[in-house]
This record gives structure tokens, C-alpha cells and sequence, in this order.
């Protein structure tokens, strides 16, 4: 303590000194006042209290410095601190992001990789300067510039770029149009498709997401042969026992059945048949399942599961919205039976199916007479249960057919099924629709006898009186049906049945007879007589095969209802829909009622002739055309075919004596004078044939006739004649094209270039406008190798003939041909703006496409030619190329349907089925051919018209055709 208070001793010294000043302080005695200081007297000097001048800093006269506090700056703030703002945005809550944004706003971003050689630093050096009124018209003046220069490349860079970019889409096409075409097809789902597509995700569970490979450590041999030397025991466990045996714990852990009772060696075969045990054991576990080899009853378990799976798929607060609404409606009204089957119904969609069943039975008993509760009931109900529900429903309802109709379904056996229907007889004989059911389950016999009984208690039942007639005789069924007439004297199909009924007993002239009688009778009980349906019973009588009451009906009732002045073409109308029916003997009756009508119409008889034709015989054609040479003998396309018809059933010299009668009924006709020609050469008579020709030209001369006699003698190879001819014709006929063409190609053939190309030329001053003769001389051209001189004809003959789309096509297979394949293109671009509605050219186009934009192409073609053959055809040509047989088989059918006079149609489809098809299908495809002849396509008129194949049938013409056909499309 001593030292603590010698250590303070001097604090109070010190503050005693400090206290007080000089001797008295130090004495200790009280402290001195000081004395009063002599300016305190004087008057105030007149600055103090006024405010410090600008820029005033005290003391900084004397040399101090001026300072500031807290209370001059405020509190001061961490970097970290919140602004006050509390809505500022994130990267400005803090005082630290707004002093470093400030800073970043004043410091000019002055860095090497800012800087351009031509337009300096990207943003603006004196951006803290002031911006001034000349600096913004400096900025407009350049801003003009800019624009102006701009526009002025502005056409070529956007051409350029749409360039690059079409050449980059070709190089590399976008994903979506290389799935445009399976775009287009999702027009064809709907809702209920789109409906059903899954959600995506992932359905397993969360031990397959995350698998765990279990891993598996195989024991080693030396294992085993350590632990025999031990000289343990260990017994066999039967394989059968299962895995319980495998996971005793060690000692006797061996695996069962691995080593033979007191040996010590190791067997081997026996670890083979363990482990072959334990695997079967592991692979049974894992079958057992309903997509597997499973070991539980798979009928039963389906079931089972099916019972589990609630088939309603909607919200389940919906469900308790409609549970709610339908019990309100059954209490506010118990007697309303839609109540009840709704509410029925709604426990049956969500799985409750007992719920359901108490409900609907609790309606029952609300709603004793109401059959469809009784229904639904039954409905809803297992098997002997429903059949005591509808036991009850009997007792409640004995006059319902509905329920009787339940009643016969639920039996299983047929007599218990009768004994159902018989008593419902009893106690609802007028029900039509029990005797049927009923009548169905009996034998003819039993038949025969309940409709009997059927019709006296259902007089006006059409049917049942029908049934009756069919299952009686002859004579009996007549009685019937006069019955029934009486009974029912407004249905017309007992009288069409009556009809039958005498024509299939052979009394055909009572057909008319009955047929006119009931539509006398009809008329007298006022009923309309309705045309369309008296033609549908026709064709129902022609497909059951009752021809004669078919043609009756015809006869009776086709003029019924029609003004006189629409009779031809009404009728013509009803015997092409009858044809689309497949009821030919109606069109036949209509065809043959149109004629006694109007005997002296040319077009009816044609019309008549081609159906005869197409759905005929022979013999009936020929007796038709006999017919009508006598009603028209100026008409000569009847005459033509009537020779025909004979020709093609190699009788010749019939051919020849009908084109005499023709001639002797149209002197000078120039179509028979061709066709007598035709059957000359054709049969061999070259002599007689050129007699005629010659014949023709002194007594009937015109172009066709010349033109058939160069090509007469060209092909019997008579070239010095056929040129004289040639000559003499064009003399007198300088415009037809043809003997130009004819002219050029006899001189091509003989190797005399310069004369054909001299022939072309002058066919062309005489007729500029033949697209043949145009093309004639460019393929001249490009054969002796002056491809320049061809591109210039074809673009001459496109100024001479716009529009034109074969004079187009050339030039772009020209360019093709000539493998400059941009300029095709450029081509087919040009030649479709000027010919959008062409096939020839958008099949064409499809073509000249790479592969994966070739279906894109044939959409738009399709778009722009619906029905064309020729793209139609290029559709089937895509598909073929693709490998979907099926599909190119219909589209190949569609378009000789379309176009059955389009040879290269019929020549691809032969082609392609000779590769995929059968032989029957071949065949098919080579009659159906045959019977259209084809007589226009590229491809066909190459061979069909060349001198070699003068004489060929089409059916030659068409495997020719075909074989030159290389699919390398």
C-alpha cells in the first residue's frame, strides 16, 4: 500500500500546481482573483457577429489551416452502408455502387482495344464537355450523310446478303425445313390424337434415375480348397430349397451341394450346377411379371388390375361438384329418373361400381315406372342379378318391348331366349319389333307359322308381310302379297317384291303389268310418286339380279317429274350415276328408254355405244352400231366403230363391207377414207391401201390424206417416193406442219443435216407458231454439236410463242443436258413465273430439286396443280425413289385414272410394277392399257410414232416404252 500511495502522491501535486498560480497557490492557500484587464472597459469592435466574407478561412493569415467536423459533412458512411433510397435498383443499393458508378461515368474508357484507325475511340473523347447548338447541327449534317450514303448501296448489300443466305440455306437447310413436310401432316391429327400423346417426363422411379450396380465378387478357388483341408464337415442342401440355404452364416457357409460327404477334394460340377441353380433362382425372381414369363395367372391379374385403374381421367374436384349437384336434384325431386342414371353413371365412371349399383336401385324403388331406370339397372347389375332386376321390372312395366328385348339378351340359351320372346307376345302381341326378334330365332318352319300369326296381329307391318311371302310357295306368296295390298295400299315395295316374285318364276310379261298397275294404285291412295327413290329400288332390284323388274321400274318412272326440254340431259345424267353405282342393267334400260325417245341424237347413241363399249359384250355393241348407222348414217365416228369392232375381232372383210356402207351414206368423207386405209395396211394390203390413198387424194385431197400417204410409203421404206410426195403436198398445203416435220425427219434419217435443218427453217417461216417444229430444229442442233445455235432457236421460239411451257422445258433439260445445271435452274425459276399453272414443268421442277427438298416441291406443285397428270405422275416417280410401294402404287393409279390417254403414265406404272409387283398386277396394268390406248405422253409418242414401230399394238409399244425407262430419279 505503501508504494500505490507513493505513486499518487505526485497526481495530487500536480493537480494542486496546476490549481493555482505562483506562491499562495503553492502555500495551500485560497486562490487569488486575477485583476480586471484595462480593455475591458472599450467599445466592441464592429465585425463581431457578422457573417465571414466569401471564401473566408480564419487563422489562414497567421499561417493555420482551416478544418471541417462531423456536423459540417455529416455522419460518416461505410462503403457497405444501404443508400437512403429503398427502391434502388439492384448494383445501386449501397453507398460503395454509386461512388464507383460515378466514377465510371466520369473516367473516359481511353484502352488500346477501344480504339479504331478510322473512327477513333467508340465513344466520344469530349463526352464531359458541354454539348452546344453547333454541335448538334454538326451531328445532323452527318447523320444526313450517313443516310444518304446508306441508301444508295443499300439495294446492292441487301441483294448480296439475301444472296449469302439463300446459298447458305441450300448448303445447310434449317432443321424446320427439313421437317416442314411431317409440319404439314400435323393438319391431319386430331384433337383426340393430340389429346392422347403422353406428357414428357421421366415415369421411373427413383431407383432406376439412380442406378446402383450391384457388385458382385466371385470367390476364389483357393477358398474353397483352404477350407476343405480344415477338415470341416458340411452336408448338401437340396438345389430346391430355395436361397435360404446360400446365406447361412459362416461356418457352413459353403454353397450347396459344392463338395461330395467325407471327401476332401474339390468337385467342380457340382459349383457349376450351384451356381446354374442360383442363377435360375435369380431369373425367376425377375420374370415374374405381366410383360414376362410369369408365374402368377395373367387373365386374373389384368383383371385385378383393371379393377384398380379408375377410368375417369378428370379433376377430382369436379367429380365432387357433380357428386354435390346430382344428390341436390335427387332430393329436391325423387321422382325425376335422369337424376338417378346420372348419378348412377358418374359412380360407375369413377370405379365405384357398387355405389353406383345401391343408387340405381334405390331409383327403382323412387321411380317404379320409369323403363330406362329399370335398364340401367339391369345394366349395371351382374348377370343373375340383372335377370332379377328385369323379373322385377316385368312385374312394375308388363307392357314394355324395351325391357322384354333386356330380358331375351340376358338368357344365354336360345330355348330360354324363345320362352322369354313368347311370353312378351302374350302380353304385347302389336309389337313389331318382338315378332322379329322372335321370328329370327326360329327355324323356316316355326317361321312361317309365327309371322303367319305375325301379320294378323301387325296388319300394316311391311316387313313381316314381306318376310311371310319369301318363306312361302309360289302360290301362297302371291295371296300374301295381295293380303298385304289390301292391308297396306300406300308402300310401294309390295308391289316391287310382287314384281319379283313373277319374274323369278319365269311370268317376266307380268312384270310391266304389275310395276304400271302399282303406280296407278299409289296415285289413286295419293302418293307421290318420288323418281329418285323408285331408281333406288331399281338398283337395289339389278344388284339382287331381278333385271326384268329393274327395267320395268326404269321404263315406268324415268320421265316422271321432268320438263321436256331437260330430258336428254337428266337422263344422261341418271344412267352415269347407275353406272357409279354398279347397277349396269339400270344405265342399259335408261340408255335404251333415251333412244325410242330420241332415235335421231347422235351424242345418245355415242353415249349408248361407249357404254356398250366399256360394260358390254361385243355382240351387243355391234347390234347397238347397227342400230345407229340406220338412225344417224351421217354419223361416221358410229360407222368407224362398228368397223372397228369387227376388225379387232379379226373379221376383215365385216370391217370392210360396213366402211363401204359408209362411204355410199358419206361420200368423201375423210375420216373413212383414213380408216379404210388403216385396214388395208394394217392387214398387209400395202397395194390396195396406196390405191385408196391415191383414190382419196384425186377424188377427197386434203392435208391428213397427203400427210398419210408420205407416211405410208416412208414406212414401207420408199423414201424417194415419200419425198415426191412430200413435195407435192407441200405445195398445195405450205401451212401444215406436220408434212414439214415429215419432210426435215426423212432427210435426218438419210444423214442430210443441212436439207433437214433447210426443211425446219422453212416450216418455221410458213408456221411460226408449231412448238414441234421448234423443237425438231434445236434437237437438229444440239445432235451435230452447236449447242449456242439451239439455246438461240429455243429463246426465239419463246419470243415467237409466250407462255409457252414445252418451249421452256427444253430449254432448261438444254441446259441441264449440258451440265450447266444453275442456268437450268435460273431457267425453271423464269419459266415458272411466266407458266405457274404448268405440270410439265412443276413435275420437271420436283426433279431438277436436291433430294431433301424435292417433297417440299411436289406440295407446291400439288397446290398449283391439283389435277395434273403429269405432276401427279412425278408424285408416284418421288415415292417410287423413296421406297414407299404402296404409296406410289396409288398415286400411279390415280393418274392413268386421271389420264388414261397420258402413254408415259402407263409406261412408268408397268416399270414399276415389273420391279414390285406381281404378276397378275402386271398383267392388270397391261390390259387396262391396252383398252385406254394411250396416244400422247414424251416418252410414248417416241416410240409409238417411229417408223419401225409402225405396225406395233400397244400392248408392244408399252413393254417398249418400259424398258428404255431408267428409274434414276
Amino acid at each position: 500500500m505503501a508504494s500505490t500511495g507513493a505513486k499518487q502522491a505526485p497526481k495530487i501535486v500536480s493537480k494542486t500546481s496546476a490549481g493555482g498560480t505562483g506562491a499562495a497557490g503553492a502555500s495551500g492557500g485560497p486562490p487569488i482573483m486575477p485583476l480586471a484587464s484595462p480593455l475591458m472597459g472599450k467599445k466592441k469592435k464592429p465585425f463581431l457577429g457578422m457573417p465571414a466574407p466569401l471564401g473566408y478561412v480564419p487563422g489562414l493569415g497567421r499561417g493555420a489551416t482551416g478544418f471541417t467536423t462531423r456536423s459540417d459533412i455529416g455522419p460518416a458512411r461505410d462503403a457497405n452502408d444501404p443508400v437512403d433510397d429503398r427502391h434502388a435498383p439492384p448494383g445501386k443499393r449501397t453507398v460503395g455502387d454509386q461512388m464507383k458508378k460515378n466514377q465510371d461515368d466520369d473516367d473516359e474508357d481511353l484502352n488500346d482495344t477501344n480504339y479504331d484507325e478510322f473512327n477513333g475511340y467508340a465513344g466520344s473523347l469530349f463526352s464531359s464537355g458541354p454539348y452546344e447548338k453547333d454541335d448538334e447541327e454538326a451531328d445532323a449534317i452527318y447523320a444526313a450523310l450517313d443516310k444518304r450514303m446508306d441508301e444508295r448501296r443499300k439495294e446492292r448489300r441487301e441483294l448480296r446478303e439475301k444472296e449469302e443466305i439463300e446459298k447458305y440455306r441450300m448448303e445447310r437447310p434449317k432443321i424446320q425445313q427439313q421437317f416442314s413436310d411431317l409440319k404439314r401432316k400435323l393438319a391431319e391429327v386430331s384433337e383426340e390424337e393430340w389429346l392422347s400423346i403422353p406428357e414428357v417426363g421421366d415415369a421411373r422411379n427413383k431407383r432406376q434415375r439412380n442406378p446402383r450396380y450391384e457388385k458382385l465378387t466371385p470367390v476364389p478357388d483357393s477358398f474353397f480348397s483352404k477350407h476343405l483341408q480344415s477338415g470341416e464337415n458340411h452336408t448338401s442342401v437340396d438345389p430346391l430349397q430355395g436361397l435360404g440355404g446360400l446365406n447361412t452364416p459362416y461356418p457352413g457357409s459353403m454353397t450347396p451341394g459344392l463338395m461330395t460327404p467325407g471327401t476332401g477334394e474339390l468337385d467342380m460340377r457340382k459349383i457349376g450346377q450351384a451356381r446354374n441353380t442360383l442363377m435360375d433362382m435369380r431369373l425367376s425372381q425377375v420374370s415374374d411379371s405381366v410383360s414376362g414369363q410369369t408365374v402368377v395367372d395373367p387373365k386374373g391379374y389384368l383383371t385385378d388390375l383393371n379393377s384398380m385403374i379408375p377410368t375417369y381421367g378428370g379433376d377430382i374436384s369436379d367429380i365432387k361438384k357433380a357428386r354435390l349437384l346430382l344428390k341436390s336434384v335427387r332430393e329436391t325431386n325423387p321422382h325425376h329418373p335422369p337424376a338417378w342414371i346420372a348419378s348412377a353413371r358418374l359412380e360407375e365412371v369413377t370405379g365405384k361400381l357398387q355405389v353406383a349399383r345401391n343408387l340405381i336401385m334405390k331409383g327403382t324403388e323412387m321411380c317404379p315406372k320409369s323403363e330406362d331406370v329399370w335398364l340401367e339397372a339391369a345394366r349395371l347389375q351382374p348377370g343373375d342379378t340383372a335377370k332379377a332386376v328385369v323379373a322385377q321390372a316385368v312385374r312394375h312395366l308388363p307392357q314394355s318391348v324395351r325391357i322384354y328385348i333386356r330380358a331375351a339378351e340376358l338368357e344365354t340359351d336360345v330355348r330360354a331366349k324363345k320362352r322369354v320372346l313368347r311370353k312378351a307376345l302374350e302380353n304385347v302381341s302389336k309389337s313389331v319389333r318382338l315378332w322379329k326378334t322372335a321370328v329370327e330365332l326360329e327355324e323356316p318352319e316355326d317361321a312361317r307359322i309365327m309371322l303367319s300369326r305375325a301379320v294378323e296381329c301387325c296388319p300394316t307391318s311391311v316387313e313381316l308381310w314381306l318376310a311371310l311371302a319369301r318363306l312361302e310357295t309360289y302360290e301362297n306368296a302371291r295371296r300374301v302379297l295381295n293380303k298385304a295390298r289390301e292391308n297396306i295400299p300406300t308402300d310401294r315395295h309390295i308391289w316391287i317384291t310382287a314384281a319379283k316374285l313373277e319374274e323369278a318364276n319365269g311370268n317376266t310379261q307380268m312384270v310391266d303389268k304389275i310395276i304400271d298397275r302399282a303406280i296407278t294404285s299409289l296415285r289413286a291412295n295419293g302418293v307421290e310418286i318420288n323418281r329418285e327413290q323408285w331408281i333406288q329400288d331399281a338398283e337395289e332390284c339389278d344388284k339382287a339380279g331381278s333385271v326384268a323388274t329393274c327395267q320395268a321400274v326404269i321404263r315406268a318412272v324415268i320421265g316422271i317429274g321432268i320438263e321436256e326440254e331437260d330430258r336428254k340431259h337428266t337422263w344422261m345424267e341418271d344412267a352415269e350415276s347407275c353406272v357409279a353405282h354398279g347397277a349396269l342393267e339400270c344405265a342399259r334400260a335408261i340408255y335404251a328408254h333415251a333412244l325410242q325417245v330420241f332415235p335421231s341424237k347422235k351424242s345418245v347413241w355415242l353415249r349408248a355405244a361407249y357404254f356398250e363399249k366399256n360394260h358390254g359384250t361385243r355382240e351387243s355393241l355391234e347390234a347397238l352400231l347397227q342400230r345407229a348407222v340406220a338412225h344417224c348414217p351421217k354419223a361416221e365416228v358410229l360407222w368407224l366403230m362398228g368397223a372397228k369392232s369387227k376388225w379387232l375381232a379379226e373379221d376383215v372383210p365385216a370391217a370392210r363391207s360396213i366402211l363401204a356402207l359408209a362411204f355410199q351414206a358419206n361420200p368423201n368423207s375423210e375420216e373413212i377414207w383414213l380408216a379404210a386405209v388403216k385396214l388395208e395396211s394394217e392387214n398387209n394390203e400395202y397395194e390396195r391401201a396406196r390405191r385408196l390413198l391415191a383414190k382419196a387424194r384425186s377424188s377427197a385431197p386434203t392435208a391428213r390424206v397427203f400427210m398419210k400417204s408420205v407416211k405410208l410409203e416412208w414406212v414401207l421404206g420408199n423414201i424417194e417416193a415419200a419425198q415426191e410426195l412430200c413435195t407435192e403436198a407441200l405445195k398445195h398445203y405450205e401451212d401444215f406442219p406436220k408434212l414439214w416435220m415429215m419432210r426435215g425427219q426423212i432427210e435426218e434419217q438419210c444423214e442430210n443435216m443441212d436439207k433437214a435443218r433447210e426443211a425446219y427453217n422453212q416450216g418455221l417461216k410458213k408456221c411460226p407458231h408449231s412448238v414441234p417444229l421448234w423443237l425438231l430444229l434445236s434437237h437438229l442442233e444440239e445432235r451435230v454439236g452447236q449447242l449456242t445455235r439451239a439455246r438461240a432457236i429455243l429463246e426465239k421460239a419463246r419470243l415467237k410463242n409466250p407462255q409457252t411451257a414445252e418451249l421452256w422445258l427444253e430449254s432448261v433439260r438444254l441446259e441441264y443436258r449440258a451440265g450447266l445445271k444453275n442456268i437450268a435452274n435460273t431457267l425453271m425459276a423464269k419459266a415458272l413465273q411466266e407458266c405457274p399453272n404448268s405440270g410439265i414443268l412443276w413435275a420437271e421442277a420436283v426433279f431438277l430439286e436436291a433430294r431433301p427438298q424435292r417433297k417440299t416441291k411436289s406440295v407446291d406443285a400439288l397446290k398449283k396443280c391439283e389435277h395434273d397428270a403429269h405432276v401427279l405422275l412425278a408424285v408416284a416417280k418421288l415415292f417410287w425413289s423413296e421406297r414407299k410401294i404402296t404409296k406410289a402404287r396409288e398415286w400411279f393409279l390415280r393418274t392413268v385414272k386421271i389420264e388414261p390417254d397420258l402413254g408415259d403414265a402407263w409406261a412408268f406404272f408397268y416399270k414399276f410394277e415389273l420391279q414390285h409387283g406381281t404378276e397378275e398386277q402386271q398383267e392388270e396394268v397391261r390390259k387396262r392399257c391396252e383398252n385406254a390406248e394411250p396416244r400422247h405422253g414424251e416418252l410414248w409418242c417416241a416410240e409409238s410414232k417411229h417408223v419401225l414401230n409402225w405396225q406395233k399394238k400397244t400392248g408392244e409399244i408399252l413393254a417398249q416404252v418400259a424398258s428404255k425407262i431408267k428409274n434414276t430419279f
